[in-house]
């Protein structure tokens, strides 16, 4: 992603915690509406984390970890097929997709959105019971306008 700071994490811009969360939950809605097949998200909320040596009290992330249950086990395949073609059509650059290496060898999607300044690593859990998709999306660095403080949740 352009406009990185040493850590390699872009910078997102000025913002509230909350109109930050606000968008990568916006970002999250919409890479559910890719998967494509029938089934339940998980209900979670964005959450703020620090920037690596940044003042916490100035610049921090979000991040919205949730998981997609599919009605069918099978349908994670379509659901990872899906959102690997259908990502980059809406912005995102897939930067890996295979196989961890856990005992499951669940299938990882990772894809970066540059426009967004935003990432996404998407987890295969077949073997879990459940099967599921585990997603986490994460932001760039933000900066909170002058005067404000980052709020935490």
């Amino acid at each position: 992603m352009n406009g990185n700071d040493s850590d390699g994490v872009p910078f997102s811009g000025t913002s509230t915690s909350s109109e930050a969360a606000d968008a990568i939950e916006e970002l999250s809605s919409g890479v559910y509406d890719l998967i494509g097949v029938e089934g339940k998200a998980s209900s979670s909320r964005a959450g703020v984390m620090d920037c690596s040596d940044k003042d916490r009290e100035t610049y921090f992330r979000i991040f919205h970890f949730w998981s997609f249950y599919p009605a069918s086990a099978s349908d994670l395949d379509v659901a990872m097929r899906r959102l690997k073609e259908e990502l980059p059509k809406r912005g995102w650059e897939v930067v890996s997709y295979g196989p961890d290496t856990s005992k499951n060898k669940n299938i990882n999607l990772v894809a970066v959105n540059d426009m967004k300044k935003a990432s996404i690593k998407i987890v295969k859990m077949a073997k879990n019971d459940p099967p599921k998709l585990s997603l986490n999306v994460v932001s760039g660095c933000y900066k909170v306008p002058e005067g404000k403080r980052v709020e935490r949740f």
